[in-house]
């Protein structure tokens, strides 16, 4: 257990659930015993084992039961049944204000928590000017809490959390209220204590941030553990139950096994079998995307390379299957380039280009995309197709093909820094 931050063992959590509040002193006077409540397992028998210095995202639908069990490993929570070991001093942000004293102000609040922390009022005495740098609150920290806004509270909040060097730190979205800068701050702090090996676990509906962020993901459904695993993976498999899931003659695939493309006469094409993630209601489908200007699926950058696609619909299935009047009458088409981690190099679609796809004109159009290929750093990128019916802000999936296209990049740099290989010059200025 040396090596263990938190495990997790068969942990069961059930809430008694009443029609009418009479129902419970019914059930508490009944001589027969008689039930008047359901159950409710916000958890069911949950197990799982995190180690020390892991950055672990939890995600799922609303009530799948992420709150719950993380309320359980801060003790905030008894369970029904099962236990957590947890090794280490714990710091967390589970709900915005949640152990603050609306009276106090942030001073008087930062020292408060500290003694919930178990810190004395000289050690966090200590940590109190790095507390105020980080959270920026101005002379707001001389005021009662009370007046604060959501986004004070969640910068106060996680400034004293990631300053009284936890060895475990937990976040349940607190972070979504601040703006972009803070949120920046943020998660260049979590690479910072991932190099001190303090273990992270982040919940959160931002599958951008598990995805590029995490190492392990934990996928929660009704208070069953679904997946338990890459992070990557975790993402997927919670697309799927909320689109659809895989086609029966997929292969799976995983961190280490991507599809190799195979590339016929100069074509590096959509393999949309072997596609990772394909979801959508089939209406509409690419019947190829084709990327010419490649030898192979191997890329060095600046390359010019041309992306042809071919798409075709069935509008009247299309309008049988939706109310196609709550939607713009128009076809949307998108792609973009990711890393591994599943961060978004580049994206584009239609619409944002200024292109209507009138889905009344015809069943079939094609599209010729032109553009220069970035330098990048070597690794393994993927191109995600996609057509949705609607807006960009306001749509419908129709089909999805996640990391549809493999491609490599070979840079002969021996050292680079940051994502992309932009040229530059460095020269002596001249007095």
């Amino acid at each position: 257990m040396s090596n263990v931050a938190i495990k997790v063992n068969h942990l069961t959590k059930v809430y008694k659930l009443y029609d009418k509040p009479i129902d419970r002193l019914k059930e508490s006077l009944s001589p027969f015993k008689r039930n008047y409540h359901k159950d409710f397992y916000a958890l069911n028998d949950v197990s799982f084992e995190i180690k020390k210095g892991e950055t672990v995202g939890i995600i799922g639908k609303n009530g799948a039961g992420k709150s719950t069990l993380l309320k359980i490993i801060t003790g905030v929570l008894t369970p029904t049944s099962g236990h957590v070991h947890v090794n280490g001093r714990i710091a967390s942000l589970l709900e915005l204000g949640a152990g603050f004293n609306p009276e106090y102000t942030g001073i008087e609040n930062i020292y408060l928590q500290g003694t919930l922390m178990g810190y004395s009022h000289e050690e966090m005495e200590t940590k109190i000017d790095e507390i105020l740098t980080f959270a920026d609150i101005g002379d707001f920290v001389h005021q009662p809490v009370k007046s604060y806004s959501s986004g004070m509270f969640a910068r106060l909040a996680f400034a004293i959390a990631i300053n009284v060097e936890p060895d475990i730190l937990i976040v349940d979205e607190a972070l979504s209220v601040g703006d972009a800068r803070f949120q920046r701050k943020c998660f260049a702090k979590f690479e910072e204590l991932k190099k001190k090996n303090v273990t992270i676990l982040l919940v959160s509906h931002d599958i951008e941030s598990i995805k590029s962020f995490t190492d392990v993901g934990i996928f929660l459904l009704n208070g069953v553990i679904k997946y338990y695993g890459d992070s990557k993976e975790c993402v997927i498999k919670y697309l799927q139950s909320l689109f659809g899931k895989k086609k029966e003659n997929e292969k799976k695939v995983t961190k280490n096994n991507y599809n190799i493309q195979k590339v016929n006469n100069n074509i590096v094409s959509l393999d949309k079998k072997n596609s990772k993630l394909n979801f959508g209601n089939g209406n509409a489908d690419f019947e190829y995307v084709n990327i010419y200007g490649l030898e192979s699926n191997i890329f060095h950058g600046e390359e010019k390379l041309e992306i042809e696609y071919k798409l075709s619909w069935n509008i009247d299935k299309i309008s049988e299957q939706f109310n196609i009047n709550e939607y713009d009458n128009n076809l949307i088409v998108g792609m973009h380039l990711i890393d591994k981690k599943g961060v978004t190099y580049f994206g584009l679609n239609t619409v944002l280009s200024g292109i209507k796809i009138n889905p009344y004109a015809s069943d079939n159009i094609k599209h010729l995309i032109r553009f220069d290929m970035p330098k990048l750093i070597s690794g393994d990128y993927f191109l995600t197709a996609a057509v949705a019916f609607g807006s960009h802000e306001h749509h419908m999936q129709l089909c999805w093909y996640e990391d549809g296209i493999e491609l490599k990049c070979v840079n002969n740099k021996k050292h680079q820094i940051g994502f992309l290989d932009l040229p530059y010059k460095i020269k002596e200025k001249e007095e």
